[in-house]
């Protein structure tokens, strides 16, 4: 969670500062592993039927050696306890993170002449649903843009009503989240939450932070933008303080100071976006450089289990390049 902005760091005048050239720092994510060679990755063929996406073989492919018997526990584990797919899912590729832009509940109320607390009511419903799925399928992440740092600007007594529905929900399924092994994270200003949710967010965060079956991180009073500017001003004051130098600030050390570092996969696979809008909306925005993406004609609150099956194969027909 973020505590308040950091003042800005003052530069005198007249005061020239030399950087030492930056050096090109490779992506850890996609590194290939010092003891395949890449001729080697490349006469790896695709299976007959099946999605461009990585498969396991290619997954390790792109380990590092210290990684593989990591990576060996987990498919154990994973055969081992594997959940049941809904048809026409493959185990493999499955997202590990997805993250979803939960959009269109209030045009949803409006189509229904209903008040705008009918929309987000019903949306907590599709929510509530998707977590559900998540757990079922051994998707490991889930991230929703529960409330922008924008949304501050909507009427009052909208925001009000917003801020009572995310305190009901936490207080109504923190011992769900317990029972279900279900590990709460917050990423978004939420010193500008009010009081008492500020609390509730404190306390379930902490109470289910040893919860390992799925990570649920809710987005509050988030803004991508300043996800990247809070990142920034941690790492000049590492520079300034001399704990670190200017040429070692590099794709890593911005990853660490970014609020996805609460997670082990802080990349999501794939973002979601409802309701038929074609944009991110200041959201993730380093995050999601290599995401893939897919836009949902349905409102977010008939966002169900048809639709996120349709999200999910539309994944795993495609072949992912990472921008090679």
């Amino acid at each position: 969670m973020i505590s308040s902005l950091s003042p800005q760091l003052l530069i005198k005048p007249n005061t020239a500062t030399t950087l030492s050239p930056i050096p090109h720092v490779q992506n850890q994510r996609f590194k290939l592993a010092s003891h395949v060679c890449p001729s080697e990755l490349l006469s790896i063929r695709k299976r007959p039927g099946s999605a461009c996406a990585a498969t396991t073989q290619h997954r390790r492919y792109l380990l590092f050696p210290a990684e593989e018997e990591e990576e060996e526990e987990r498919e154990v584990k994973f055969t081992s306890d594997a959940p049941a797919l809904a048809e026409g899912l493959q185990r493999e590729p499955m997202p590990r993170h997805v993250a979803v832009i939960m959009d269109g509940n209030r045009r949803w109320a409006h189509l229904r002449g209903l008040p705008v607390r009918s929309g987000y009511e019903a949306g907590v419903k599709s929510l509530k649903t998707l977590v559900e799925l998540c757990c079922k399928w051994g998707i490991r992440v889930l991230t929703v843009f529960a409330f922008s740092s924008d949304n501050w600007f909507r009427p009052e007594v909208e925001v009000e009503f917003l801020m009572s529905l995310l305190e009901t929900g936490v207080k109504e399924e923190t011992e769900s989240f317990i029972r279900e092994r279900i590990r709460i994270s917050v990423i978004g200003d939420t010193s500008k939450l009010p009081k008492c949710l500020e609390e509730l967010v404190i306390n379930v965060v902490e109470t289910t932070k040893n919860n390992t079956r799925f990570q649920l991180i809710v987005a509050v009073s988030y803004s991508g933008q300043y996800d990247l500017v809070q990142a920034c001003q941690r790492i000049a004051m590492k520079v300034k303080d001399g704990l670190i130098e200017p040429n070692d600030v590099s794709e890593s050390l911005i990853e660490q100071e970014l609020e996805t570092n609460c997670t082990e996969f802080p990349y999501p696979d794939l973002l979601i976006r409802t309701s038929g809008e074609l944009r991110i909306s200041n959201f993730m925005l380093w995050q999601l450089a290599y995401t893939e993406l897919f836009f949902s004609q349905s409102l977010w609150p008939d966002f169900g289990e048809a639709e996120f099956l349709e999200a999910l194969k539309s994944f795993q027909q495609r072949c992912r390049h990472y921008g090679k």
